[in-house]
């Protein structure tokens, strides 16, 4: 009975890798059929709304914006839990509500801290 489990995640891990490979390789193929090297250069430029580009696409972006997002992420994910909890608030009681208060006021150092460290400004 425990084989067969990891039997049916191994073939959900090889069809997820296929999946992947075969993304990759579609990719590949169009590339190889749309971007010939005999057509236009205008085919191959950067299009950024109709503007022409200004300097290279490799720019480095301050750590700060993947700090937000990380944040962002995260208490997107708290959400999730804070509403899981409180479909069953009554059933947990006491100890449900000390719970949840706990886990909010980590959230909120972790807020304040965010915000000291100047990750988030609210001007």
């Amino acid at each position: 009975m425990v084989a067969t489990g990891y039997l049916i995640a191994l073939l959900f891990f090889l069809g997820g890798c296929a999946f992947v490979l075969a993304g990759l390789a579609t990719a590949d193929l169009l590339n190889a059929v749309f971007l010939r090297p005999g057509q236009s250069r205008n085919k191959r430029t950067i299009y950024e709304s109709g503007e022409t580009p200004i300097g290279g696409a490799w720019v480095q972006f301050p750590l700060a914006f993947y700090v937000f997002a990380l944040l962002f992420v995260a208490f997107d994910v708290d959400i999730v839990f804070i509403l899981g909890w409180a479909v069953i608030f009554q059933q947990l009681g006491w100890f449900g509500f000390a719970e949840i208060t706990f886990f909010i006021l980590t959230l909120a150092i972790g807020l304040v801290y965010a915000w000291r460290k100047g990750v988030i400004r609210w001007i």
